[in-house]
């Protein structure tokens, strides 16, 4: 399933602006799509209709029009900036004697490039079939057994049932893996809940700078690059965040306007590192002209994914390319930061999210005088000492150690654990 590109295609692409249309697509984006799939853009073709037409979406003399461009600039590819039924795309590829593709199969083809771990392969092939499936045409007539006659008596078959069978067996296959895979990572995910560990997902539109950012913060040097989705395979690593201690920062694909949903049903398992997330970073390109809309698309599927409650934080990246923003922190009218603005690629601001993860993270503090005998003051200091806690301390004439702490619900309880709940009884008003 996995065709990748060897070199460049000679692409047209065709965009309809639907007069009747709220959300337009961006035929920019469009254009970076392309290129991102490796395809070599010679043409743009626009045009205007009030609704798509049922046999070749733009008209027959729209189709007339691009089929004598078609030989003049020696175009393999036709690429729709639209969703196309099968049969749409069928007629298209007759009309034009050429490969027609719509924006669904073109951001599969990126996704197909972009796999690399055993796990995104396997969610691009499930989706890739599932696209597949309602596609297949009776492109083998030569191999009809249905007909009769001498030497053509068969099991009673065709061969399009027969792909057909083929495909549903594939996909059954895949999905079984995959929900092997869905286990191991919900099985990392209780031991990450048992631990008390917080974790933090990065979200966001495609090209935002969210891997940037990410290796920024977690100092790693995962695959990051100026194109759309750069990043495909999710990655989690720990980071110390003040008066937290350990936080799971998980790095996830991007999101795009009209996400095909073949994609969200196959990535259901990565997208899980999203819906089990105590927070969610949702960075944000600034400079984008179309922010709005793309911070509405993010939220759309963040809604379709059931991850739309989750206590979010805004990340304004990107501040570097505008000489009249700098980083701060913005806070909403409970006092609660809601808009981080930074710079991942020259660090500016980055310690402003480590200051609003912590004000997020750490609401739920307690703080403690504790009373420690000479026999466990030594032990238990250091790991208070660890857990960066220690306020004020003093030794007492009889060897005791008073000392004041002030750390998170969750490493108290963990430090209880540990300690088998010896310490509440060290406690003094």
């Amino acid at each position: 399933m996995f065709e990748r590109y060897t070199g460049g295609e000679r692409a047209l692409i065709i965009h309809v602006n639907f007069l009747y249309e709220k959300e337009q697509e961006d035929v920019n984006e469009c254009l970076m799509l392309s290129e991102s799939a490796g395809a070599k853009v010679l043409e743009v073709v626009t045009s205007s209709r009030t609704s798509p037409d049922s046999k070749l979406f733009i008209g027959s003399g729209k189709a007339d029009e691009i089929t004598n461009i078609i030989p003049t600039l020696d175009i393999d590819l036709i690429i729709f900036n639209h969703a196309l039924s099968p049969a749409q795309e069928r007629n298209l590829e007759k009309h034009f004697k050429c490969r027609v593709l719509d924006r669904t199969g073109l951001i599969l083809d990126i996704f197909a490039q972009r796999a690399r771990t055993h796990e995104g392969k396997l969610q691009v092939e499930l989706a890739q079939l599932q696209h597949l499936s309602t596609r297949l045409i009776r492109g083998w007539t030569h191999l009809e057994r249905q007909k009769g006659g001498i030497g053509l008596r068969g099991p009673g078959e065709t061969q399009l049932e027969t792909d057909r069978r083929l495909l549903r067996g594939r996909i059954k296959n895949i999905t079984s893996r995959l929900g092997k895979v869905e286990k191991q990572r919900q099985q990392g995910r209780k031991a990450r809940s048992k631990a008390d560990i917080p974790t933090v997902a990065l979200v966001g539109y495609t090209n935002a700078g969210k891997s940037t950012l990410f290796n920024s913060l977690t100092t790693s040097n995962i695959y990051a690059a100026d194109q759309l989705f750069a990043t495909l395979d999710p990655t989690l690593r720990r980071i110390k965040v003040n008066e937290v201690g350990d936080v799971i920062l998980a790095d996830t694909v991007g999101f795009i306007r009209h996400l095909p949903h073949d994609l969200v049903a196959a990535f259901k398992a990565t997208l899980q590192e999203t819906q089990q997330a105590s927070i969610l970073l949702h960075v944000v390109d600034v400079n984008d002209e179309n922010v709005d809309i793309h911070i509405k698309s993010v939220n759309e599927v963040l809604e379709e994914i059931d991850a739309h409650e989750i206590p979010t934080l805004i990340v304004f990246n990107k501040i570097d390319l505008n000489n009249e923003q700098f980083a701060k922190i913005d806070y909403d009218q409970k006092g609660n930061p809601c808009t981080v603005w930074v710079s991942s690629l020259t660090g500016d601001g980055l310690d402003l999210i480590f200051e609003a993860l912590r004000k997020l993270l750490s609401k739920k503090m307690v703080e403690f005088k504790l009373k420690i005998p000479p026999n466990y003051s030594g032990s238990l200091r250091s790991k208070l000492f660890l857990l960066e806690s220690i306020i004020n301390e003093s030794y007492q004439d009889d060897g005791c150690l008073l000392i004041d702490v002030r750390m998170s619900e969750i490493n108290w309880n963990k430090l209880q654990k540990k300690e088998h709940n010896v310490l509440d009884s060290f406690i003094i008003n």
